[in-house]
């Protein structure tokens, strides 16, 4: 992806969001909405490892282009749906308000170290329509984290869910056998889908690895868009 230059030194570098995106500020804290003019839904994205975007003005942000999600973010828009690229510190439940008020229904899609932050953002009264957890934290067995199960406590909170996870997962943080023990305890609130095949290369908890389903971005985004949909 070409880096395009913005006038000022703390954006000299930066990874463009697409010709549709713009800067909003939600909560104080700044975001990039991608409009679709006749969306059917929205979708808010959240990242993994420290949940960093570093938007800056006009729609652009300087880090975290290569997330699964953050890289696909053209694929969601065009499958009708308006996306928002939440950067860290946002609070969830304005960030679900402010894409309600565009179109419902609204998806929180998170991913890896992002879905303990969307347990976060439910517990503290995020009211999404349905929740998209990949490669996540799911429980105790997934991995030496905080879990969604330890911080929601109670499935009650959780809407609609899909899990999407590989089952070559190597990243000790999500580890395959943290799935079953979720889908136990969320019983029929929940959807498991598992995504074979693609490509493994480099940190196993990184985006070019199975953890974030390197060679599998279209098969994800309609497993997404499909699940928004219903």
């Amino acid at each position: 992806m070409a880096l395009l230059p913005l006038s000022g030194p703390a954006f000299a570098q930066t990874a463009p969001i697409s010709s549709g995106g713009e800067t909003v500020t939600i909560a104080g804290i700044e975001n990039i909405l991608i409009r679709h003019p006749q969306a059917k839904g929205s979708i808010i994205l959240l990242t993994g490892g420290d949940g960093r975007l570093e938007v800056g003005p006009n729609g652009y942000f300087r880090t975290g282009a290569d997330n699964i999600l953050i890289r696909n973010r053209d694929g969601f828009a065009a499958k009708g749906y308006n996306v928002l690229l939440v950067d860290k510190g946002t609070n969830l439940a304005t960030a679900v308000d402010t894409m309600a008020g565009h179109k419902r229904p609204v998806t929180i899609v998170a991913t890896s170290a992002g879905t303990p932050r969307a347990a976060e953002g439910l517990a503290k009264g995020a009211k999404p329509d349905r929740l998209v957890l990949i490669s996540g934290f799911l429980s105790k067995e997934s991995g030496p984290s905080p879990s969604v199960m330890a911080i929601l406590g109670s499935p009650r909170l959780l809407p609609p869910t899909l899990v999407v996870h590989h089952p070559q997962d190597g990243c000790r943080f999500t580890k395959p056998a943290g799935v079953a023990p979720f889908q136990a305890w969320a019983g029929e609130r929940v959807t498991v889908k598992w995504l074979e095949g693609g490509r493994q290369t480099g940190n196993p908890c990184r985006s070019r690895a199975h953890h974030g389903f390197n060679g599998q971005d279209a098969e994800l985004v309609s497993l997404v868009t499909s699940f928004a949909g219903q």
